[in-house]
């Protein structure tokens, strides 16, 4: 297969496995990548697993036609990309092994191999020069093993990114990306979303057209997407809003409880009710999915004075791979000495950033009334915000909204008539309550200040503490005067036909202009309420949780260079061009300060 002019595919489709890494049901197969790079030197880029051997040289043999390889680059040692190290040199003696230290450590320990003399060992940073091919070794350690780098081709902009955007499934299967990519990375990979934000502001920096990983397709189009993917499951940040439903049931008791919630969630207008029974479904897909959704809720019976064997396993696997920043509910059953959510809430106790409900179901061996009630409860609380996004069932006029105004961050969004725009704001200002009148300042500068003077109508958004930093660089990184902020997204729209944000907010308010105040720099617009709605009950962030929590904080520790004071990107050189814009905020040289 031919990627580019220069560089060739020669990896192999897996069918005969059934089980990845002895645990993941891959019912279309898996691919091992491997990669060739002709030029004057030609490179290698890993091999593939231990079945096929000869397959792979075959590969090789073909795409070389009598050329001899120059390099051979590991960049990961798993087996399933490495096996093939020693076999390879059998073929290829005189090839040389480029790896970093800890990779030729691993070779040593896997084949016992004696490279010396035909080694070249590369830093974080370093490079390697094929005649045209010019090559970056970027370290990923644990993304998802220590040793773990991918390689930059500057020449073809290709990222050849090792386990970093595979996906299960062989090539010669057609299916969906994300969600055989999404049940990958979460099992894989997604213990280490730390890890992978770091080389994703890396790679936010490279002028990326072609990526190579080393399980899965090609990545050559819309590649915003797979990049956004990687970035929203690796923050944790839910990608689809959501309910979860996971349980167990013995006798049909706590299953019973599930179908009655389920419909109660779907009748409120839960966009989506997932549910699974984890003795009988793909626990991997269960696991999938709590990340993709926003919600989950256990449900379980007491069990030899513990919880079901199921869902003690599935609890374990959703604390090992750093599941955080979710609404959590529990239904528990018993017949004599319920446990189950004491137990479950003592497993889940070190995950970050939990919103649990208010309500717990507690069934007593068989569901009954008060059961009932509460499950209502229970799905009431959990639907609260699609309530609220809901033109039919929602409260328009709940007024406790403005009790969310304090000194927060907002998100005030704008229509000029061809597009919706939103900006960040934090001065927002309830000045009476009969009537009801909102001070909303923003700065002359902004495209929205034109906006709202001219149409006179405008929604404030109040965020959230759950929002993430993606929030504020959609919304504050960026001009709404030549970028759609909303393009390609699904929106809810308030009465006056602007938009609301459908997740990140505890309220909003549909505002009309009734005065404007100039005040120099920034213009305040004195506004009278004509909607108001309640999300939810998570608090409103403060600018003081956004330094302090949401802003990534620089990694300056031994670099030399320039730091962005909006967005934390550190340029690393003696000098800043003046012209410099910032690859990530996109704002100037001027926002940027010397490090140190």
């Amino acid at each position: 297969m031919k990627i580019t002019d220069t560089i060739r595919y020669a990896g192999v489709n897996d069918h005969q496995i059934d089980l990845f890494e002895g645990q993941y049901k891959v019912p279309n197969g898996m691919t091992y990548n491997s990669y060739v790079i002709l030029d004057e030197k030609i490179a290698v880029m890993d091999t593939v697993d231990a079945n096929f051997t000869h397959e792979w040289l075959d590969n090789l043999d073909r795409i070389l036609e009598g050329r001899k390889p120059d390099y051979l680059i590991v960049q990961h040692m798993e087996p399933d990309h490495a096996a093939n190290v020693a076999n390879f040199l059998k073929v290829y003696p005189e090839t040389t092994i480029v790896a970093n230290a800890k990779t030729f450590t691993m070779i040593q320990n896997f084949f016992g191999l004696d490279l010396e003399g035909q080694k070249l060992e590369v830093t974080n940073g370093g490079t390697l020069n094929l005649g045209n091919h010019n090559l970056t070794f970027v370290f990923a350690p644990m993304v998802h093993w220590p040793e773990v780098m991918v390689t930059y081709d500057s020449t073809d902009k290709v990222l050849f990114s090792a386990d970093g955007f595979g996906k299960f499934g062989a090539l010669d299967v057609e299916e969906d990306w994300d969600d055989e990519a999404r049940r990958y990375f979460i099992g894989i990979v997604g213990k280490y979303g730390p890890q992978v934000q770091k080389l994703l502001k890396v790679a936010a920096g490279l002028d990326i057209q072609i990526i190579c990983p080393l399980h899965g397709p090609v990545l050559t189009e819309n590649l915003g997407h797979y990049i956004g993917l990687y970035d929203t499951w690796s923050s944790y940040t839910p990608e689809t809003e959501g309910i979860v439903i996971a349980y167990t049931s013995v006798y049909g008791h706590t299953k019973a409880a599930v179908e009655l919630l389920a419909d109660k969630l779907r009748s409120k207008g839960c966009p989506k009710v997932v549910v699974y029974d984890l003795a009988r479904d793909d626990m991997s897909q269960a696991l999938s999915d709590a990340f993709r959704y926003s919600k989950l809720v256990l449900a379980t019976t007491t069990y030899n004075a513990s919880i079901y064997p199921f869902m003690h396993d599935y609890i374990t696997r959703l604390t090992e791979h750093n599941f955080q920043n979710r609404t959590v509910g529990i239904i528990e059953n018993g017949s004599w000495a319920p446990l189950a959510a004491k137990i479950m809430k003592e497993m889940l106790s070190g995950c970050k950033k939990i919103n649990w409900l208010d309500t717990t179901v507690k069934v007593l061996s068989a569901v009954n009334q008060e059961n009932k009630d509460q499950l209502e409860a229970m799905a009431s609380e959990l639907c609260k915000e699609y309530i609220a996004q809901n033109d039919e069932l929602a409260n328009k006029n709940d007024m406790t909204a403005l009790f969310r105004i304090g000194y927060g961050l907002y998100v005030v969004t704008s229509n000029d008539g061809k597009k919706d725009n939103g900006l960040i704001v934090n001065t927002v200002t309830q000045l009476t309550d009969t009537p009801n009148r909102i001070a909303v300042n923003i700065n002359k500068a902004n495209y929205s200040h034109h906006v709202i003077k001219q149409t006179g109508v405008l929604n404030v958004n109040c965020l959230s503490v759950d929002a993430p930093f993606s929030v504020f660089q959609q919304f504050g990184f960026q001009t709404g005067r030549s970028v759609d902020k909303f393009a390609g997204q699904k929106v809810y729209r308030s009465d006056n036909g602007l938009v609301f944000l459908d997740k990140y907010i505890n309220a909003f308010m549909s505002l009309k202009v009734e005065q404007y105040v100039d005040l120099g720099t920034h213009g305040m617009f004195i506004c009278s309420v004509t909607e108001a709605r309640v999300m939810n009950d998570l608090d409103t962030m403060t600018y003081t949780y956004y330094q302090k929590n949401v802003k990534p904080k620089p990694e300056t520790d031994g670099k030399k260079g320039f730091v962005c004071k909006v967005c934390g990107y550190i340029y690393e050189g003696d000098e800043l061009p003046d012209d410099f814009i910032c690859p990530l905020c996109k704002h100037g040289a001027a926002d940027f300060e010397p490090i140190g």
